[in-house]
């Protein structure tokens, strides 16, 4: 405990004058020392709340005995940072968070965390830390945000994006894209589809670092401040019992919410996010293991972007839990695990039901019998690519067409903002994976753009970057090895003839093995000037097939 370390005996009286200092008492130098990682922040809609969740998980763990210490992480808004050089600094802060974290608990020796994140790298990045300091911990984000309405149907950030598609098609006018501005984002919270930020709370909940309703609460219900003190209290027994991080986030918790996330038809940034948690806890993680765990995982949900059912249904319906009930009725799920309830997960979810079969589709009656995520494999992505398949036309699942090659993001959507990309092309945009971006950009500009102009039946794009939650159609990213690591991406040439077969697996460039050695053999990667922070990370990071996670 701290106060065997730093507080108690006359040798640590310089550390007791500095929690004077801080207006600690004696009786609370005493207690559990609970550092609280708060990521509030006022640029981040999800995290503009997080202020009174903090609020009450610091009333939580001093109901319980312990003494609540705040400190920061940051946070980027994807949605903000969307299609300018912002997104290149995205993914990076998933690892400042986590190095700040481990740093911050280290050097204070707190008995016990609660982290309270949001949005898409805060939640990774606190979970990696969470692993690294490896001292009881809990986790309770800050809620989804409710639905928009437009028009009287539900909304959300993605309909946002694909309605510029539409009005640059002519399709909407100005009035009515105003319409959509102003109706589409009417709460605080995590934007309201399964996009990453819901996906790795929900998963959250499924590796058994957060309570019931961590994933699913909204932001603006009253439910979610008693979620909070509930976690507050929670981290106290963890710490009387010394349950460990490690102790949850084991390989069969790991293998849980990969499981999960097939079913959930969660984000494919989980396919790196899942790797870079997994290798914080030394669990080994082969991102084959998507196609292994698909083939037996029926996907349940269809929440948008892929479906028109949002996370308020979700939650309305049982949540997490009674997604993971109905996995166990194919008894896909290692129910065993050890969660931060102080109970297992088959304790946990015993009692869950479900309360509406339109939103978590029972395990007889799938939106199909695999799950929402394909990891495609040939000989454009040697080490893998990955698709969000739940989300993919039926009509697109096998396409075959020119590629359209491009080096960056910006003139990919110039092209389709133009009208240059016609019914059945290929959309190649390379040099924006983690080394090339760096940072591995989301596309949720050009792929939203293809949607609202209504090519989304017949046109697919691929790239070494990444794509939003919010993403939907034939849109393969993580396209190992990337260009600037000399990946056969970067030798494609416009007209190429490249091949989709999502069922089977397969993303295939249409030339002779001949003539790919000798392109290969020409091919000398383009290199970027870099400084400060995005010099570093492209230097360490590795690539996306093994979650960007950095070579130190």
């Amino acid at each position: 405990m701290i106060k065997d370390t730093i507080v108690n005996g006359p040798q640590n009286a310089p550390h007791r004058s500095l929690y004077h200092a801080l207006g600690l008492t004696k009786e609370e130098q005493q207690r559990p020392l609970i550092g609280i990682v708060s990521s509030y922040n006022e640029i981040v809609p999800g995290h503009m709340n997080l202020d009174k969740i903090v609020e009450a998980v610091k009333l939580g763990v001093a109901m319980a005995g312990g003494t609540p210490i705040v400190f920061p992480a940051i946070a980027v808004c994807d949605g903000i940072a969307m299609g300018h050089e912002g997104m290149k600094y995205s993914l990076v802060t998933r690892d400042l968070i986590a190095d700040s974290t481990e740093a911050m608990a280290r050097a204070h020796g707190f008995d016990g965390l609660v982290m309270v994140p949001n949005c898409d790298k805060n939640v990774p990045g606190l979970l990696m830390a969470a692993a690294r300091v490896n001292i009881p911990t809990i986790f309770v984000s800050g809620g989804p945000m409710l639905a928009g309405r437009v028009n009287g149907k539900k909304t959300s950030l993605s309909s946002m994006f694909e309605a510029v598609g539409a009005f640059s098609a002519g399709k909407i006018d100005e009035a009515q894209l105003t319409v959509c501005e102003e109706n589409t984002c009417p709460t605080c919270g995590s934007c309201s589809g399964m996009y990453t930020a819901n996906s790795m709370n929900c998963l959250t909940e499924v590796l058994g670092m957060g309570l019931r309703g961590n994933g699913t609460i909204p932001a603006v219900y009253s439910a979610r401040i008693e979620l909070a003190k509930h976690a507050g209290m929670q981290v106290m027994e963890l710490v009387r019992k010394n349950i460990r991080p490690r102790d949850i986030m084991t390989a069969s918790a790991i293998r849980n919410a990969l499981t999960a996330d097939m079913a959930l038809g969660c984000s494919t940034n989980s396919m790196l996010h899942l790797p870079a948690i997994a290798n914080e806890c030394g669990v080994e993680f082969n991102l084959d293991m998507a196609n292994e765990i698909s083939a037996v995982t029926p996907n349940l949900c269809h929440l948008a972007p892929a479906g028109p059912t949002y996370m308020e249904d979700l939650n309305e319906a049982g949540g997490v839990y009674a997604v993971l009930k109905e996995l166990t009725k194919r008894n896909l799920l290692d129910t065993s695990v050890m969660t931060v309830t102080g109970k297992t997960l088959g304790e946990n979810i015993a009692s869950a039901v479900n309360r509406d079969t339109s939103v978590i589709r029972p395990v007889e009656n799938p939106y199909s019998p695999t799950g929402g995520i394909a990891v495609l494999h040939g000989n454009l992505a040697p080490e893998g690519s990955v698709v969000k398949r739940s989300a993919v036309l039926p009509e697109m699942l096998v396409h075959e067409g020119p590629a359209r090659v491009f080096e960056c993001e910006e003139d990919a959507q110039a092209a389709i903002n133009s009208g240059k990309i016609q019914p059945g092309d290929v959309v190649v945009i390379r040099y924006e994976g983690p080394k090339g971006g760096p940072g591995m950009r989301e596309m949720l500009n050009p792929t939203s753009a293809i949607m609202g102009m209504g090519l989304g039946n017949s046109v697919a794009l691929i790239t070494d970057g990444r794509f939003s939650g919010a993403t939907r159609g034939a849109c393969i990213g993580h396209v190992s090895p990337e260009a600037a690591s000399g990946g056969p991406i970067g030798v494609v040439r416009d007209g190429d003839i490249i091949s989709i077969d999502i069922p089977s697996n397969r993303l295939e460039l249409k030339i002779s093995d001949a003539e790919l050695e000798q392109r290969m053999a020409a091919f000398a990667p383009k290199k970027k000037e870099l400084s400060g922070y995005l010099k570093r990370y492209a230097a360490l990071v590795s690539s996306g097939a093994k979650g960007a996670i950095l070579n130190v």
